[in-house]
């Protein structure tokens, strides 16, 4: 078996530099919070608004470093809060994702896709997948330890030269295991 350990992702944005100049100013820098648990990746001390037709949602974090597109990454349940019906996808995968109004301190915009609840997915280097028999954007499952564990069908595996191994998925999926930081998997195929 191989173990994984999980990473637990709230809502948040990823922004493209012409859309945060947008929001934050021309030549804005964001302010790194900390570092994340892929290589170049953060959380920013910035947070914005996203609106829909329904509702609005305050303090969505932005993640850099900045994007080629914006995309918006939202929990299932934020999707009747803000009265818009977003796929459940990978990230970057955008075509035909509906979008939203992202409001910040100096303007906002209205994105024409972008809004998705993002797929469970393990990263994983090219070599271990390799090395464990994956491939990617292989299917696989990966039971979660614990009082509440259960098992995660429909991991999509993310094989990168530059990645580190994780397992993400967000705070809906880990409150229903029970899971919390430091949690750890198998992967069961």
């Amino acid at each position: 078996m191989m173990r994984v350990p999980i990473w637990i992702s709230n809502r948040h944005i990823h922004l493209s530099q012409i859309d945060a100049e947008k929001l934050f100013g021309k030549g804005y820098e964001y302010k790194k919070m900390k570092d994340l648990s892929q290589p170049g990746q953060y959380a920013c001390e910035e947070c914005v608004s996203i609106k829909g037709p329904k509702g609005q949602i305050d303090g969505v974090r932005i993640l850099g470093p900045y994007r080629k597109m914006t995309q918006v990454e939202v929990l299932l349940a934020d999707t009747f809060k803000l009265g818009i019906k977003a796929p459940i996808s990978l990230s970057g995968h955008l075509q035909g994702t509906p979008g939203v109004e992202i409001v910040g301190p100096m303007g906002s915009i209205q994105l024409e896709q972008g809004l998705i609840v993002a797929k469970r997915h393990l990263h994983i280097t090219v070599a271990e997948a390799k090395d464990f028999g994956l491939e990617d954007g292989q299917t696989i499952s990966v039971k979660a330890m614990g009082e509440r564990g259960l098992v995660f069908d429909n991991v999509v595996v993310r094989a990168t030269d530059d990645s580190a191994l994780d397992m993400h998925i967000d705070t809906e999926e880990a409150n229903a295991a029970g899971l919390g930081a430091g949690a750890w998997g198998e992967i069961i195929k």
